[in-house]
């Protein structure tokens, strides 16, 4: 019960971002934009997001073989898609999924696995903040007061009004770990706690294989390919509509960045939250109407949500029949 309230509250707060993004637009406009989108580049564009996710399963692959040579490539791609699938359902619950796929083959434990996804997302978020330092860097003049104003601050506030909870929050959970440690041997004595100290060598395994793992260059490589399917999207898509087709690379990048954090919101498959962050942006830094900075969202966001549900459903399939051939 206390899932089924959780993801309701998540579908009434992606039903509201959507009620703020389309207020005010005509159906007549959003369609009108819709007939002028070239659909030959939000095919390109959601071609380029299946090798975006080829290169995620390849660069988790290289942190998992830290810890099993035997796991393959087909494995981890399932598991990327069907995490992605995952989130349209429960929010979040993506990362836990596709841990679950790789663990079922019992090469690399459901631990060891999560905290090497654990690892990644931290380097991703690493890596957002990394491009948003250096397209204000030069482009300030363009992007700063949008970013400073709409997310910056917001965040900031928000930070601020949680510092001191989150501040005794990680005192009692240093405390807490640091007791533990001291306890340990007679702790271990213990089969609840034994359990746990085992999953928590399971977490650290998986994050320690950033220092264990070969080819740590091929980790980059496969990043930087990551984020360079993230730009080319955002770029074909602007490429696919007329009334944005004077938009450049720089453009495309700042797009990409206030994407990110619309898919990072937890609602399902970043609904709602996208399609308001970027029409906002669109209209505040662009003066791009309301009608066609939705509609430019829209295709953008469901185009890739498309993917995300095929690709979902193919690797679906893919495990079933491997579990029916085991």
């Amino acid at each position: 019960m206390r899932k089924v309230l959780k993801y309701l509250a998540f579908l009434i707060l992606a039903g509201i971002l959507l009620h703020f993004s389309f207020k005010g637009v005509e159906w007549s406009d959003f369609v009108s934009g819709l007939h002028c989108c070239n659909w030959w580049w939000i095919a390109t564009s959601m071609i380029i997001g299946i090798l975006g996710f080829l290169a995620r399963a390849l660069r988790w692959r290289l942190l998992l073989l830290s810890l099993n040579k035997g796991v393959t490539l087909r494995e981890t791609f399932d598991g990327v898609n069907i995490g992605y699938i995952t989130n349209f359902i429960f929010p979040r619950a993506g990362e836990v999924a596709r841990c679950g796929v790789v663990a079922k083959t019992r090469k690399v434990s459901f631990e060891g696995s999560l905290g090497t996804v654990v690892l990644e997302r931290g380097f991703d978020m690493v890596c957002l903040m990394v491009w948003m330092v250096l397209l204000l860097l030069f482009k300030w003049g363009e992007f700063g007061s949008f970013i400073g104003n709409e997310i910056w601050i917001p965040l900031q506030a928000k930070f601020n009004s949680a510092v001191w909870p989150l501040a005794i929050f990680m005192a009692v959970v240093l405390a807490a770990v640091l007791s533990l440690w001291i306890l340990r041997k007679r702790l271990l004595e213990i089969k609840v706690f034994r359990k746990a100290f085992e999953i928590a060598r399971g977490l650290l395994r998986g994050l320690l294989t950033a220092f264990r793992m070969e080819h740590k260059w091929l980790f980059l490589l496969y990043t930087l390919l990551i984020w360079l399917t993230y730009w080319l999207t955002s770029l074909t898509t602007i490429y696919a509509f007329p009334q944005v087709g004077h938009l450049n690379g720089a453009d495309a990048l700042f797009l990409m960045i206030i994407g990110s954090f619309g898919w990072v919101v937890p609602v399902q498959g970043g609904l709602g939250a996208y399609h308001f962050i970027v029409s906002l942006a669109l209209a505040k830094v662009y003066g791009i109407a309301q009608a066609t900075g939705v509609v430019f969202a829209t295709i953008s966001h469901e185009a890739q949500a498309l993917v995300m549900i095929l690709c979902g459903v193919v690797s679906l399939i893919s495990v079933s029949l491997w579990r029916k051939r085991q």
